[in-house]
């Protein structure tokens, strides 16, 4: 990927029809993408139906990624692939898309050599979810589907393909409130045209098992 290309928030990893690398072994590896780079993959026993990539919220970790998401998506046959933001929060938030594009496109670049899956989805919690949201409005002929729990904003570099968004948000956030927030991007990405499911619960600013079951479900039609 050039420079350009990651500052455009554009990802070049696209999924092989026959994988010529040898096949992950199932449970949680890292990486190895170079210094500065921290990826963790999770890969269910059994068939491997899709793919989903997973951003942490602000300060967290792709470790804390695993945590949230991991059992549920091995649950239904689904990889997971988390990256840690290079710097404290996500590129894009701080400062400008460019090092942490780069890194997640390396880390697919590497997964789809040795995973055959043709679905993937991005998601994301907090600032992770803003991510996940602007990522997908620019990498919609990559991702078909991305979830977004209790996010901040849409902030798209750019419009390529039309993936589906799954958005939740708890009706007593006190760090995103959800009329600003949650409301404000599903009712924004509704008015450009893209499918939206859009739920809200009671709660604070969190992210719950029945949650991820709920978008997981949603995304794999199950």
């Amino acid at each position: 990927m050039t420079a350009s290309r990651a500052a455009g928030g554009r990802l070049d990893a696209r999924p092989s029809a026959a994988p010529t690398g040898p096949l992950p072994e199932p449970g949680v590896s890292a990486l190895d993408l170079g210094p500065g780079a921290e990826v963790l993959l999770a890969v269910p026993p059994g068939e491997v139906r899709a793919l989903l990539v997973f951003f942490h919220g602000a300060g967290g970790s792709a470790a804390d990624a695993l945590q949230a998401v991991g059992e549920p998506a091995a649950a239904h046959g689904v990889a997971v692939l988390a990256p840690t933001s290079t710097a404290a929060t996500w590129d894009l938030i701080a400062g400008g898309l460019g090092r942490d594009v780069a890194v997640l496109d390396a880390a697919l670049a590497d997964v789809l050599t040795r995973l055959p899956v043709a679905r993937i989805a991005l998601a994301g919690f907090s600032d992770g979810g803003s991510y996940a949201l602007s990522l997908g409005v620019a990498n919609g002929d990559l991702a078909e589907a991305v979830a977004a729990f209790s996010p901040g904003f849409v902030a798209a570099p750019g419009r390529f393909g039309r993936p589906r968004f799954w958005i939740s948000h708890g009706t007593d956030d006190r760090v995103l409130p959800v009329e600003r927030c949650g409301r404000r991007v599903a009712a924004s990405l509704s008015a450009d045209g893209y499918e939206v499911g859009y739920h809200e619960f009671a709660g604070g600013h969190v992210l719950t098992p029945d949650l991820v079951e709920g978008a997981l479900g949603w995304w794999l039609g199950s």
